[in-house]
């Protein structure tokens, strides 16, 4: 959180950013006792992942209301899912306290950002969105390695198609994925559509609880049927991005035109 705020006041070189970022997250996988699997390859594909997982939900930090709305999408469930726990084996993945606290400091911020558009009182930046990015990611950590279901990442599936994708859209573009864009599906709803910030956060918040709530109460608590469900998710997600793409990124292409 510390890079990040002393990103958001004079911007640090990516190299800075990434080698704390990665360092931040090795001291998480310590904490939840990650480091001591066998398989070092796995740990190191974690930790690939989740440093891109964290860095994907800074990008998405891009209109009001949708860093603390979707966070809170993300939490419910996590809350329901300890809960869960506490009452079927005696014991949660963390304390609930935590995630209250965690939970009152969300509702807090999306009190002065969950607004219309240039109606926010405050906003994240890069302090808020990488410092969430974290602590959702640590909580949900927590439960992987209580459960030892590595499947409980589909309650970030949203963000994770869009952020994915666009960036293999970017790739594939051959742009500098280091550079600042607006091709997010959220971007293009906000910027071209010109649709209320508040109304794609809430859209944002409804799919992912909607995910996460088929998967708690719905799916059967099986590894196949939980592998079958995100696999499903990521498919069903991405053919909408594409859809939506193909329907509506023209007008994006004539904004960068116009810019030309």
């Amino acid at each position: 959180a510390g890079i990040s705020f002393w990103d958001d006041i004079k911007s640090l070189p990516d190299s800075v950013r990434l080698v704390a970022q990665f360092a931040v997250m090795a001291m998480i996988f310590y904490e939840i006792g990650m480091l001591q699997w066998d398989m070092w390859w796995m740990v190191i594909i974690a930790l690939i992942v989740c440093v891109g997982a964290s860095n994907v939900i800074n990008f998405m930090d891009g209109i009001n209301g949708i860093t603390g709305g979707y966070s809170l999408a993300v939490l419910f469930p996590l809350i329901i899912k300890n809960i869960e726990l506490k009452r079927s084996i005696g014991e949660g993945f963390i304390d609930e306290s935590f995630l209250i606290v965690v939970g009152l400091s969300l509702l807090v911020f999306c009190f002065f950002n969950f607004r219309p558009r240039g109606k926010a009182k405050c906003f994240a930046g890069d302090v808020g969105s990488v410092g969430i990015a974290y602590i959702l990611l640590f909580i949900i950590g927590c439960v992987v390695m209580k459960t030892g279901d590595v499947t409980y990442l589909v309650f970030l599936i949203v963000y994770g198609v869009d952020g994915t994708l666009t960036i293999c859209h970017r790739i594939l573009l051959r742009e500098n994925l280091g550079l600042a864009h607006r091709k997010h599906v959220y971007q293009i709803m906000a910027n071209e559509l010109k649709m209320n910030h508040v109304l794609i956060s809430l859209i944002y918040m409804a799919l992912q609880l909607i995910v996460s709530l088929v998967f708690i109460y719905i799916i059967p608590d099986n590894v196949w049927w939980h592998w079958g469900y995100l696999a499903g998710c990521y498919i069903v997600l991405s053919v909408v991005y594409i859809l939506f793409k193909m329907k509506y990124y023209h007008l994006h292409e004539e904004y960068l035109a116009k810019l030309k």
